[in-house]
């Protein structure tokens, strides 16, 4: 009897135990347990002995507190639901006030998860109060926490209670310590999502005219993310007469964070203003980041371009835009040009036909010829938007020399990473194009000095199988690789080697037995044993490809030789192969 008694008694007491354990480890796991220990203990003792002891426990350590915070997010079913939500307030209200940014947030983030399930009485009678004790708290960490609640109280409070919520918040936006103004500017979009139009112009737009004016850029930079938020609350007429001036006097702020934030978030701004306004205001401010002088803002500008051009009508954008992206294609940053080439191609489709040819093209040239390799890559990755606007042939003529140039390009990682956009350009060039131009390139590369690239090839040789089908393969490629097994260097001979064993599959059971097969047998006798151990090793790949009779006749007798080849690797490799012959037979 006296065990059925104790038994309730015995979690809580090991919870004690184990929370006061130096080990952080048994620390953190009783509080990963805490669901189970609160089942225990039923939803009564839970919330007179569980909930005020953790409200109690101040542990130091981050981690802890941590994972306290993301559990109790997540523990109304276990204080008995809705009904006693508001138990769970007290102990993430101090965990609102340490000293750690990530606790914070996570409790915060939990206390917006539990806010959001409590009954409409429930929040004005506990939550808006907390709201309320930690946006007057005394440490600034309480404040920062605050600012992140207001959206969750707001639209349960009365009249009176509204108006008062909306002076704190304003109160917060002017707080001596920066980190709770930065708080208050992070969190303005979510709180105005939850105010009435009628106050949004007036109360928020105050608020927002704070934080836009403040002395810290940091807080600026977040009023700028702020802006795209409330543009989308407001009718685009509020939106000309607040939003716009601020983003305009933001592009030219004095600190470059703050112009960098508004080169990302330019185009959302526009969505939000509407176009007429777009291109009296917003395009002299972006052609003026464009231009910007740290290489930052040009980097953030330049991959927008594409975005900020869809916008625009092409006149506009051939106007306006088209002599800025010339000057960005020569900056002096490569990282300008990188962001650039990765965007460029896009613009093709938005200027049409004719201004890609006459405007883009030289442009998409001399990025193609720069000295820093991403550029080069950013541009052959895309080139499938330019080829649907203007045409193969155009296209073949104009820059194509520049790919066979980078084929053969000094850095390796070049050239693999043309190998690697091949199949690509091959199914968006079509065969003939292909045969014509590329063609002699990919065999060229199965000769390369470096490994990579020699490993590169022999895929991209299956890949252009898998693109233009075993007939085109058997003609095109099959034999040139094949004469190659001859090569005089045995690195060569081993990556024709490979690329037999990637192509069987593709090729199918009558060109691999008829072709394929009897050049690895032949390579069998190779007099360097590094072959002759990977001559065992395809034939072990192509034995689940071929008939069995195949097997018995050529495959076995070849691999019983390599078996008892004098070099203890080849016997290795050989053996493998048998026994998963052997194991392909049985079943």
């Amino acid at each position: 009897m006296m065990a059925m008694v104790d038994e309730p008694l015995y979690p809580i007491a090991v919870l004690i135990d184990e929370l006061k354990n130096e080990d952080i480890q048994l620390r953190l796991n009783s509080i990963r347990r805490l669901s189970t220990i609160a089942r225990a203990l039923g939803e009564e003792r839970t919330r007179k002995e569980l909930i005020p002891f953790l409200s109690e426990n101040n542990d130091d350590d981050d981690e802890v507190l941590l994972a306290l915070a993301e559990e109790l997010g997540v523990f109304i079913p276990y204080v008995g639901g809705v009904d006693h939500a508001n138990v769970l307030l007290s102990p993430l209200e101090a965990l609102c006030s340490v000293e750690e940014t990530c606790v914070r947030d996570k409790a915060v983030e939990s206390l917006c998860r539990i806010g959001a399930q409590m009954k409409e009485q429930d929040v004005v009678d506990y939550f808006i109060p907390m709201v309320k004790r930690l946006a007057a708290g005394e440490w600034f960490t309480a404040r920062v926490s605050s600012c992140g609640l207001f959206h969750i109280a707001y639209p349960s409070a009365s009249e009176v209670l509204k108006t008062e919520l909306r002076t704190v918040y304003s109160q917060l936006c002017q707080d001596d310590m920066p980190m709770v103004r930065r708080s208050a500017a992070t969190n303005l979009g979510k709180f105005s999502a939850t105010v009435e139009a009628a106050h949004l112009k007036t109360d928020i737009m105050s608020i927002f005219e704070y934080l836009t004016q403040d002395d810290q850029d940091s807080v600026r930079l977040l009023a700028v993310e702020g802006c795209a938020a409330l543009g989308k609350l407001l009718e685009p007429q509020d939106c000309v007469a607040h939003i716009l001036p601020v983003i305009v006097n933001f592009s030219q702020d004095k600190s470059w964070r703050v112009r960098y934030t508004v080169a990302n978030q330019l185009y959302e701004l526009c969505e939000a203003v509407g176009p007429e306004p777009t291109r009296s205001e917003l395009v002299p401010a972006y052609v003026r980041l464009l231009r910007d002088n740290e290489a930052e803002v040009r980097i953030a500008a330049a991959g927008k371009v594409t975005k900020f051009c869809k916008i625009l009508n092409p006149e506009l954008a051939i106007q306006q835009i088209l002599p800025c992206v010339k000057e960005l294609s020569t900056d002096s940053s490569q990282h300008v040009r990188s962001a650039l080439a990765s965007v460029i191609m896009g613009m093709a489709p938005v200027l049409g036909k004719e201004a890609t040819i006459e405007h883009l093209l030289p442009i998409f040239l001399s990025l193609l010829k720069d000295e820093f390799p991403d550029v080069r890559l950013n541009i052959i990755s895309k080139l499938d938007q330019v080829n649907q606007v203007i045409g193969i042939d155009l296209l073949s003529q104009s820059l194509l020399p520049a790919i066979v140039e980078l084929a053969e390009d000094r850095h390796w990682r070049v050239r693999l990473a043309i190998i690697e956009y091949i199949p690509l350009l091959a199914s968006q060039l079509g065969i003939k194009f292909f045969d014509d131009k590329l063609g002699a390139l990919c065999m060229q590369w199965l000769k390369d000095k470096v490994y990579s690239i020699r490993d590169a090839a022999a895929n991209n040789v299956k890949r252009l199988a898998e693109e233009f089908g075993p007939e085109w393969a058997m003609d095109h490629i099959v034999p040139q690789v094949l004469d190659m097994i001859n090569n005089s260097h045995y690195l060569y001979r081993m990556t024709i080697l490979h690329a037999i064993s990637l192509l069987a599959p593709v090729m199918g059971l009558e060109i691999t037995c008829s072709k394929l097969l009897p050049a690895v047998i032949n390579a069998s006798k190779d007099r360097v044993p590094n072959i002759r151990f990977n001559v065992a090793k395809v034939l072990k790949s192509l034995i689940p490809i071929v008939d069995q009779s195949v097997v018995e006749k050529t495959i076995r007798p070849c691999l019983v030789e390599l078996n008892e080849d004098p070099d203890v690797d080849v016997r290795f490799f050989a053996s493998q192969a048998l026994q998963s012959g052997d194991h392909v037979m049985m079943s």
